[in-house]
């Protein structure tokens, strides 16, 4: 009997993309603990870094959707729970042993401050991925019509949908994790702006970069 088998074929891009879709979950959380300033023209944005994975998350789901379909994006979207409790259990496990004597007590302070998170916090990211990222592919997708919605109107419906998924993942996130422990408005309000404003600044052209990357080989297997 043949006992060999042949690998399931799968598409290039897809199966790129897919690599950095699993990437930007885990990085997005550990790059929020950074404060950082944009500055668009006329104004400085101070926003969590952790956004700009996210974004990629919204312009990667939203590039699998135009090529392969919201079926496919959807997938995507729900497999990208897995890296995503896999790394919460992985940094519960590592925060749990204890530290080598060897290692510098600032070192540790600034590790344990880093992953620490409460209770709240990692309820509230899930939440907030899961219901924003499939309101963006639901939008993208209900605003393609009938056609192919490529070129500049898949760019202006990519911006639109991760403005408003954006908009829900902050209202989500920010109510879960905070509220009840301080005026949660103010920041609700500064980071919606911000995430909305970096939504139609940055989303389209990474949605057109990733779709052009792919061109005629999006049907090419590996």
């Amino acid at each position: 009997m043949d006992q060999t088998r042949t690998a399931p074929a799968l598409p290039r891009p897809l199966f790129v993309y897919a690599l950095l879709y699993g990437g930007m979950t885990v990085l997005a959380g550990v790059l929020g603990f950074k404060q950082i300033a944009l500055p668009l023209g006329f104004t400085t944005l101070a926003v969590e870094s952790g956004i700009l994975a996210f974004l990629m998350l919204v312009a990667i789901s939203s590039t699998i959707a135009q090529l392969y379909g919201k079926a496919a994006a959807n997938r995507l979207v729900l497999w990208g729970f897995a890296p995503l409790g896999l790394s919460v259990l992985l940094i519960q496990l590592v925060l749990a042993f204890p530290p080598s004597p060897q290692m510098p007590a600032e070192n540790l302070a600034a590790f344990e401050t880093v992953l620490s998170q409460t209770g709240r916090i990692m309820i509230a990211g899930p939440i907030a991925y899961g219901v924003s990222l499939f309101l963006n592919v639901w939008l993208f997708e209900r605003l393609r019509g009938s056609g192919d919605g490529g070129g500049f109107w898949m760019m202006l419906r990519g911006g639109f949908a991760s403005a408003v998924s954006q908009a829900v993942d902050t209202l989500i996130f920010i109510t879960v994790a905070f509220y009840g422990q301080f005026d949660i408005v103010p920041l609700l309000i500064g980071q919606a702006i911000a995430k909305v404003v970096l939504s139609f600044v940055f989303v389209p052209l990474i949605i057109w970069v990733l779709v052009s990357l792919a061109g005629d080989g999006r049907r090419a297997l590996i």
